[in-house]
C-alpha cells in the first residue's frame, strides 16, 4: 500500500530543485545569468507555499566530496547549501545513501523534505524515486535549476509516472538560454504545463530579494529602498 504522505485535501506539492547558493548567487561557482529575476520568483513561490501550507519537496545536488553527509542549512558556508528563504523551519533532510527508507506520514510531520542527490536526474537516487513515485498530489509545481538538466529530468520523470506537472517558467534558471527553451518545449510536448509565478502566487512585488551581493542586485536594492 502506498504511504499516506499527504492528506487527501492537499492537492499541490511545490518541488524545489537545486535552489543552491553556487548556482543562484553571483559569487557562486556556476551562477545562472538571470539569477536576480529567478531569485525573486523563487522567493515569491516559497512565500506562497508558506502562507498556503503547501508541502515542499526539495532536492540539492551534492558535490562528490560531501556524499554521505546530511545537507545543512548553509550556516557552515558550504557552497552547495540552499538559499536561506528556500528553507522552512519544520524540515527534514536525508543523505544520499542508496536506501529507500522513509518515515511514515512524512509530509504530515514535516513541511519540507530535503533530499540531496549526486547526479542531475533525481530518479537515479532510490529514496527520491520512492518519495516522488508514492506521494499523492493533484499537481507537482516545479521551480529551480538547471532548466535543461535537473528541472527537465524531474519533470520528465514525474510525467512518466503519470503525475500532473506544472513548470514555473520565471522561477527556473539555466546555463544556456537556447538549451533551456528546447527543454521547456520538450517538457510541454510531454504534457507539462508552463506557467508564470503570478498564475500561482499572485502579482505582489517583493521589495528586496535579500540574498545576492552582486553589483546588479545592489543597484536594484538601492532603487527600491
Amino acid at each position: 500500500m502506498l504511504l499516506q504522505l499527504i492528506r487527501a485535501r492537499r492537492r499541490q506539492v511545490l518541488v524545489d530543485i537545486n535552489t543552491q547558493r553556487d548556482v543562484l548567487l553571483a559569487a557562486g561557482s556556476d551562477c545562472v545569468r538571470n539569477h536576480r529575476r529567478v531569485l525573486a520568483h523563487i522567493r515569491r513561490m516559497m512565500a506562497w507555499a508558506r502562507s498556503n501550507d503547501i508541502p515542499v519537496i526539495s532536492t540539492c545536488e551534492l558535490p562528490a566530496a560531501k556524499e554521505g553527509s546530511a545537507l545543512t542549512n548553509g550556516k557552515n558556508g558550504l557552497a552547495h547549501s540552499k538559499i536561506g528563504y528556500t528553507l522552512l523551519d519544520n524540515h527534514i533532510s536525508f543523505s544520499p545513501d542508496n536506501n529507500t527508507d522513509l518515515p511514515r506520514d512524512l509530509l504530515r510531520r514535516y513541511r519540507q523534505v530535503i533530499l540531496p542527490k549526486r547526479c542531475p536526474d533525481p530518479f537515479d537516487e532510490p529514496r527520491i524515486d520512492r518519495l516522488l513515485s508514492e506521494v499523492r498530489a493533484g499537481e507537482f509545481i516545479l521551480m529551480g535549476t538547471m532548466t535543461e538538466e535537473a528541472v527537465s529530468a524531474m519533470a520528465l520523470g514525474l510525467l512518466q509516472r503519470h503525475k500532473n506537472v506544472k513548470i514555473i517558467v520565471d522561477a527556473v534558471g539555466a546555463r544556456d538560454h537556447n538549451d533551456a527553451k528546447m527543454a521547456l518545449r520538450k517538457m510541454e510536448a510531454k504534457g507539462a504545463k508552463l506557467l508564470e509565478s503570478k498564475k500561482i502566487a499572485g502579482t505582489s512585488h517583493l521589495r528586496i530579494v535579500g540574498a545576492c551581493e552582486c553589483d546588479s542586485c545592489r543597484r536594484v536594492m538601492a532603487k527600491q529602498n
